[in-house]
């Protein structure tokens, strides 16, 4: 069972805490910003690119590079911080003094302020001296007449825990002037803008700096303001540090350490304007999750915040022989010592390779980095496996995937949904493609789709979805409108004698015996990769299913994700390759009684698969339209929604 959140005092100290316990101070930003953007990043460690999280990324580019060296504190008298009663001072002995350094021009010193790449231009306050090739740069540089004043210490990537607040805090610039010391965050956006014109900071950026004002009093610097600095208007908002702000700070840990010990995502935000720029918005999924936990609702409107594609494209490698190497941000793939082609890996969602085939340990290590994920098949086409990186962190919904898998009622209950979603699918599929649909095999699959629901055990459910197949595929050859040549050989032919090459009889499998069934495994070995990396990237264990047994090496819950898209995706794609002839009689091999794919042959249906899986379908139950490759995770995430008990009931995809 889930724990509820416990009560827990937001003033109460923390000691003897677990350095891998401490909480990132841009995680509490995120809480403040939104609660579940901070579960599905700090808990269950996912995370989605997007323009504003890679312009971020460049704003940090020159603070990240800092070496994060700042001086000991020293013991003030005046200093605000106190140690708690059971907390003894540490005195850190004062710093031997150093030779003054020789005084720049006025040009020098004006060149060492404002870098020509990193100018900071302000409308109010002083711009941030942040630039030079030094990681710490001293005020008496730029000061040329009074070597009275203090040194001001400008240095980068500071980082500073405390483990009586149980937070960590990375400074992107620390101003330091004696002992005292005030935090500068770079932000890319711009400030807010109040009534009467003047700039003010945000409530997450105010905890975010109120926050690294309280770790560096915990560690016996004077701090009293931040600052906060908007890359986009390049101007810089000072944030005092009242005793209002620090108790929102408090809480917002409090409240953060909560979340992160529940176990239970918290809900989505209610059509927040803050969601549409959010690049976690495909993962958190807030206006479907909530349309389907309104299950006694009126059916809300779901805003279309997926975009329909992704621009990323999965890339085989089927010629035997080849090398695939890596130069500088290319994937380069060689047959011969000559280089055939160049792809970037900022294309790429995938890497396939068939049959013998060598890939570097760069080009492995580049893909796993970018969570990319490589699969492999045999040259015929039979799926053996997917390398990744580390994937989600989270255990916590693996862990009920494991919890659930024992529990019969709810492997029953997702099955029949399941199947019941397959032979509809089949249905629909045979009246959309069938040249003359039979009207007994249609009124069949729909009483067998209807008994699905009312089955008893699992066995039974696999005898109806047997049933339905027999009956789906002693009608597929109707949906096949070409003659496209002839073969030899095959089951039940003699040698000599020559039949339609794409006749289908019944499907057969290991080995296919003629054409269509050849086709129909490659795409069900195509469909399960799939729906393995889908399973994957949401943090599944893809070898534990409810419907499929468990067995050694098979994609249980792979397989029990793709019972629905078979018909939609595989099935499909076969009659569209042979119906447009994109494949032809001249792409298969006999060998005996088998039948395999020449290498062209699974090129042109390899092209034929992709493009069934970016054609775009309208999502029943949202109304938005995306590709067959997007839907596969968006129906994966609401499993695991379903498995955490987000929802009540998993929506199984069927098509209109």
């Amino acid at each position: 069972m889930i724990r509820p959140l416990e009560d827990t005092d937001a003033n109460e100290p923390s000691t003897d805490r677990d350095p891998e316990d401490l909480l990132p101070a841009r995680m509490i930003n995120e809480l403040v910003y939104c609660p579940r953007l901070f579960y599905l990043m700090h808990v269950e460690g996912q995370f989605a690119e997007s323009i504003d999280t890679i312009d971020g990324g460049i704003v940090h580019r020159r603070v990240d590079n800092g070496t994060g060296g700042l001086a000991p504190a020293e013991p003030c008298a005046s200093q605000s911080f106190i140690p708690s009663a059971d907390e003894e001072p540490v005195v850190v002995p004062p710093e031997p003094t150093k030779p003054k350094k020789p005084r720049k021009s006025k040009h020098v010193q004006a060149a060492t302020l404002f870098g020509d790449d990193d100018a900071e231009e302000s409308g109010q306050d002083e711009a941030t001296p942040d630039a030079g090739s030094s990681d710490a740069e001293t005020q008496d540089d730029i000061e040329d007449d009074n070597e009275d004043l203090p040194r001001t210490i400008h240095a980068r990537s500071v980082t500073l825990s405390s483990e009586s607040l149980g937070v960590i805090a990375k400074l992107d610039l620390a101003e330091a002037t004696g002992n005292v010391v005030t935090p500068v965050d770079y932000k890319r956006g711009r400030p807010k803008r109040m009534a009467d014109g003047t700039l003010a900071a945000w409530d997450p950026e105010r905890v975010q700096i109120a926050l690294q004002v309280l770790v560096l009093r915990d560690n016996g610097y004077e701090s009293n303001e931040g600052v906060l600095y908007f890359n986009e208007t390049r101007q810089r908002v000072r944030v005092p540090i009242d005793e209002e702000l620090l108790e929102l700070t408090r809480n917002a840990i409090a409240s953060a350490r909560r979340h992160r010990d529940s176990g239970q995502i918290p809900p989505p935000l209610v059509a927040s304007p803050k969601c549409p720029r959010c690049s976690m918005v495909g993962i958190c999924l807030p206006e479907e999750t909530r349309r389907l936990a309104a299950a006694n609702s009126p059916p809300a409107a779901v805003r279309p915040l997926i975009t329909a594609r992704d621009e990323r494209r999965p890339v085989y490698f089927n010629t035997q022989g080849m090398w695939i190497g890596k130069q500088g941000d290319l994937l380069q793939a060689k047959v011969e010592g000559k280089v055939v082609q160049e792809i970037r890996f900022n294309d790429i969602n995938q890497i396939n390779v068939f049959g013998n085939i060598q890939l570097s340990t760069q080009a492995i290590q580049t893909a796993l980095g970018r969570d990319v994920p490589i699969g492999y098949f045999t040259q015929k086409g039979y799926f053996y496996g997917v390398s990744g990186g580390l994937g989600v962190k989270n255990i916590l919904v693996r862990r009920q995937q494991f919890r659930l898998a024992d529990d019969r009622e709810f492997c029953l209950e997702i099955a029949r949904a399941w199947v019941h979603g397959k032979i509809r699918n089949q249905r629909t599929l045979l009246m959309r493609n069938h040249r003359e649909p039979d009207a007994t095999s249609l009124r069949d699959l729909k009483r067998y789709a209807n008994r699905a629901l009312q089955a008893d055990s699992l066995a039974s459910l696999l005898g109806i979805e047997g049933i339905a197949a027999r009956v789906y595929f002693g009608d597929f050859a109707g949906m096949l409108k070409v003659d496209c040549g002839v073969s030899t050989g095959g089951e039940g032919y003699a040698t000599a004698e020559k039949r339609p090459a794409f006749h289908f009889r019944s499907r057969n499998r290991r080995p296919p015996r003629d054409p269509v069934n050849a086709m129909l495994s490659l795409a069900y070995s195509l469909l399960t990769k799939d729906c393995l990396v889908a399973a994957t990237i949401v943090g599944l264990d893809p070898h534990l299913g409810f419907y499929h047994q468990v067995k050694p090496g098979k994609p249980a819950l792979a397989l029990d994700l793709m019972e629905p898209f078979r018909p939609l995706i595989a099935d499909s794609v076969v009659l569209s390759a042979i119906n447009t002839k994109m494949v032809t009689p001249d792409h298969f091999i006999c060998a005996g009684k088998s039948v395999v794919m020449s290498d062209a042959g699974r090129k042109h249906f390899l092209l034929a698969y992709e493009k069934r899986m970016d054609s775009l379908v309208t999502h029943p139950l949202f109304d938005y339209r995306v590709s067959y490759r997007r839907l596969l995770e968006i129906q994966t995430r609401l499993l695991a929604r379903r498995l955490s008990g987000e929802i009540e009931e998993y929506p199984v995809f069927q098509t209109r």
